[in-house]
């Protein structure tokens, strides 16, 4: 609350004053016409020759209670004629929902040193202590899933206990499941499960900087007072985006692609390091990190338009303000290793968390690859052009008489398998397996086809098809294919699916629905970068170029078989990082989930598991890192329910009139009559 109090009408109260305090002081100044006494003493002389000196003019005052009274009197009038009012916050109600956000930008350390979770806290403990002796309250702490503290008490010890143990976590914000939570809360209240119009709507204090991923979605039925913290001061440089992936022709190269944004109010220049931390396969122990390479950026503020940055810089008002944001490096690993990109500007940045991003790179990998077909010039010249380590080529009868299983590829051109190896990666043109739940549209025994096909969209955002356009693209023919739930559908065409991705048991299947002879496909310069990265993502893997890290809170599944390659029967995994060592007990059978990965990091795993040696986590979220809190309610409250945004207003002149103005007139009606009675 602020004491501190403000007038909504100091000049009328100016006016006043101006006019009723030097009226006062004149009335003292005169005195009413003596009258003309005869008198025989001169004793009686000296009291008349006090009343000339009264009247006369610019004489000094003499110490009069009544003129004090009478002054403080007037000016506490003249005070409430200006209206003086105090803003405060409303304490807490008859049931009130403490919603506290411990997301990553609640992490943000503000100008007296405490982050912005300390000073929620902080704050919800002051409103703890303004409930009433009926009044009850409940903790929840959310950010992407909401976590009940405590249950609904008026015990103002446990609630700020409650509060205390809320731990902060670097997870994105969300705030539908914490008003949902809110709500399920308010349903165990008696008072709320009663019908009529009576019952009042409960009170749901939200602290919070309002950056919630889904405003949109969230709504509760309450009384939403948001209380916002943070400042639009704080300065904060992140990294939003990192990508890192091998050259597929030479694999020992890896190219490390950064963006960088300033979510401060003033332009920044920062320096970017690169390290590198070797990993030894055979022991799964880090060798060492050492810095490879630094860069430069320079980056104007994320709230700034090209009009601001005109009004800064007049000199170059015709010119678009541009900066650097992104940089790129490139550097040999012949091993596995942790890659970490770091901005180097860290004083007085606010938010630790976005300053660093870690990539696990894996081993490079040189493809073997088989091809089976009757002959098509295309696929082999392409094949050879690629410098493959095992590139062979074999006809659908030798294929049939003998199962290769030494590939990590194979591709097979206008020919449907009946049979493939246990597990594996498979490409088909114009062609589908036996025994798949992906299969062929069936007229008798024969293909149903679908003629004249054209591409109509394509999945633009997947690894495969990542930079590549596909219009024009035309096939005399395409197999008409069943498509299960779970497959996906890479490219729509303009009768039915062309290419899709398709997981079975421990199998890969990319099935293209055309044959590329009688196609405008392979002529086409779409074609070389679709088989690029398609032998890329089929055999490397994803984890080469997109699946590079997790986000926070992630509980990344772990298969069976890569347990089985560790070659024991394994029943804990130790998981060590970021916030301590954790325990996980391992199913004797099936899959097993690891713990949420709460902070951003390196975790490792001991045993070493394949594929899961290091696991990085890294932030790489814009809305947690612009760090400008929301002025306004978040969550699609309605404006007029969020009332704990705006201060309440209590007006003081009446408390002048009651509390000092009338006592002091009555002191000063004693005082007068006791003198005149005397």
């Amino acid at each position: 609350m602020s004491w501190f109090p403000n007038f909504l009408s100091p000049l009328p109260a100016i006016i006043a004053a101006g006019i009723a305090i030097p009226s006062l002081l004149v009335l003292y100044f005169l005195k009413l016409k003596r009258r003309e006494l005869t008198i025989s003493s001169t004793l009686l002389w000296k009291k008349a020759i006090q009343d000339l000196q009264v009247n006369a003019p610019f004489q000094k005052l003499r110490r009069n209670l009544l003129l004090l009274l009478q002054l403080l009197l007037l000016a506490l009038l003249c005070l409430a004629l200006s209206r003086p009012v105090s803003n405060y916050s409303p304490g807490a109600g008859k049931t009130s929902i403490i919603l506290i956000d411990r997301s990553a930008s609640m992490n943000a350390v503000e100008a007296n040193g405490k982050t912005r979770l300390d000073e929620a806290k902080r704050k919800a403990k002051e409103l703890v202590g303004t409930m009433g002796r009926n009044a009850t309250a409940t903790v929840i702490a959310f950010d992407d899933k909401a976590v009940p503290m405590c249950t609904f008490t008026s015990d103002a010890v446990a609630l700020r206990n409650a509060i205390d143990a809320i731990k902060p976590t670097d997870r994105p914000t969300r705030l539908k499941l914490a008003y949902q939570l809110a709500e399920a809360q308010l349903a165990i209240i008696p008072e709320q499960l009663r019908p009529g119009a009576g019952a009042a709507l409960p009170d749901v204090w939200l602290f919070s900087d309002g950056r919630a991923l889904d405003q949109a979605e969230a709504n509760v039925r309450a009384n939403v007072k948001y209380e916002k913290i943070g400042s639009d001061e704080d300065k904060n440089i992140a990294i939003v985006a990192l990508s890192a992936k091998r050259n597929y022709e030479r694999p020992t190269e890896v190219q490390v692609f950064a963006r960088l944004a300033n979510y401060g109010p003033k332009p920044e220049n920062a320096q970017v390091q690169l390290s590198v931390e070797p990993i030894d396969p055979a022991t799964g122990q880090a060798a060492g990190s050492s810095v490879h390479s630094v860069a430069g950026v320079e980056l104007a503020p994320e709230r700034w338009s090209d009009d601001t940055w005109n009004k800064a810089h007049p000199n170059v008002r015709d010119e678009k303000f541009t900066t650097r944001d992104s940089v790129e490096f490139k550097l040999d690993i012949s091993t596995a290793a942790v890659i970490t990109v770091e901005q180097m500007s860290k004083e007085g940045d606010a938010l630790a968390a976005d300053d660093v991003a870690h990539v696990v790179i894996p081993p490079p990998k040189a493809l073997s690859v088989l091809l089976v077909t009757d002959g098509n010039p295309f696929l082999e010249r392409l094949l050879d052009s690629l410098n493959l380590q095992k590139p062979a080529q074999m006809l659908p009868s030798g294929y049939e008489a003998k199962i290769p299983t030494e590939y990590d590829l194979i591709i097979f051109d206008r020919y449907s398998p009946k049979q493939l190896p246990p597990n594996g990666n498979f490409i088909y043109f114009g062609g589908v397996p036996q025994g798949l739940k992906l299969k062929p549209v069936k007229d008798g025994d024969k293909n149903v086809m679908l003629t004249e096909v054209t591409v109509l969209d394509w999945n633009r955002d997947h690894p495969i098809l990542r930079g590549i356009s596909l219009n024009k693209v035309y096939a005399e023919a395409a197999i008409k294919l069943d498509v299960p739930l779970e497959t996906e559908v890479l490219v729509d065409g303009s009768k039915g699916p062309l290419l899709v991705l398709h997981r079975e048991g421990q199998s890969m299947h990319l099935v293209c629905a055309f044959d590329i002879l009688p196609s405008t496909w392979p002529v086409r310069p779409s074609f070389p970068v679709f088989m690029y990265q398609a032998l890329q993502f089929m055999a490397v893997g994803a984890d080469m170029d997109l699946k590079q890290s997790l986000q926070p809170g992630a509980t990344p599944k772990i298969s069976r078989t890569n347990l089985q390659k560790l070659g024991k029967d394994v029943k804990k995994i130790q998981l060590n990082g970021p916030g301590g060592s954790r325990e996980v007990d391992v199913k004797d059978t099936g899959d097993f989930v690891l713990p949420p990965l709460d902070f951003v990091g390196v975790y490792s795993t001991d045993p070493s598991i394949p594929q899961y040696e290091r696991i990085a986590v890294n932030l790489l979220d814009p809305n947690e890192s612009n760090l400008v809190p929301v002025e306004h309610p978040p969550g699609g409250v309605d404006e007029a329910m969020a009332v704990g945004s705006k201060k309440s207003r209590l007006e003081l002149w009446w408390w002048i009139v009651a509390c000092a103005a009338l006592p002091l007139l009555l002191i000063e009606w004693w005082v007068y009559t006791r003198r005149v009675h005397l």
